[in-house]
């Protein structure tokens, strides 16, 4: 048996639906995880009273536990409590969840990297706190933080596949079906996948270089 017939029509076509699953989740995983990740960095930065401290604790919590075990959480057990959500959301709300808690320490390193008189000097001029932040430190941090968050960025996009073990009809769940119906498929199809999430991923890593190279230029 040829190569090539695993990739007949109908087997491409149900590679690409789950190639276009893969991209979903990972977009709306990533814009949310940038947004918590981004929120729970300030508020640690921010060192406020009791707060800082149970942001820090939830992160270090979410940090120190398997992805897997964060995706059979929201889809099986949150359920119990009455908590239930579809496939796609279950691995949506488990990503992020996790990819927040990483990101979030990107985040606040970035801000501790930025000097502290840029702080107080954006104080002294009567801007309230809230501003220095957004105006002088966040776009300072920024720069240097860009390569490190696509990293991880890149990271979520592999960590997609983990939603197999719920049968989330992604990228490596389609193919698992394909080569799962003839064995003879199991070269083709890893083929495939590498080939997906190379080009997805390498993609990613070129906008990393491009705003690195931006960042260098200023």
């Amino acid at each position: 048996m040829s190569f090539f017939d695993a990739f007949s029509f109908i087997n491409l076509r149900f590679l690409l639906d789950g190639l276009i699953v893969t991209i979903e989740v990972s977009f709306v995983s990533i814009i949310l995880s940038f947004l918590f990740g981004a929120i729970m960095g300030t508020l640690r930065f921010s060192a406020i009273p009791f707060v800082s401290r149970i942001v820090g604790l939830i992160v270090d919590i979410i940090r120190n536990l398997p992805l897997l075990l964060i995706i059979f959480f929201t889809y099986f057990a949150m359920p119990q409590i009455g908590i239930k959500f579809d496939i796609f959301w279950s691995a949506v709300i488990a990503l992020t969840i996790f990819e927040s808690a990483m990101l979030s320490e990107i985040f606040r390193a970035g801000l501790n990297a930025v000097p502290k008189g840029q702080m107080e000097a954006g104080l002294s001029t009567g801007l309230t706190y809230l501003q220095v932040m957004f105006s002088i430190m966040i776009p300072q941090a920024f720069r240097s933080m860009v390569p490190a968050i696509v990293s991880q960025l890149i990271s979520l996009v592999k960590d997609t596949s983990l939603a197999v073990i719920i049968s989330l009809p992604e990228f490596t769940h389609n193919a698992k079906i394909i080569y799962g119906q003839n064995s003879n498929y199991v070269i083709p199809m890893y083929v495939a996948l590498t080939l997906g999430y190379f080009v997805i991923c390498y993609l990613l890593s070129l906008l990393s270089k491009y705003f690195e190279t931006k960042r260098y230029s200023y």
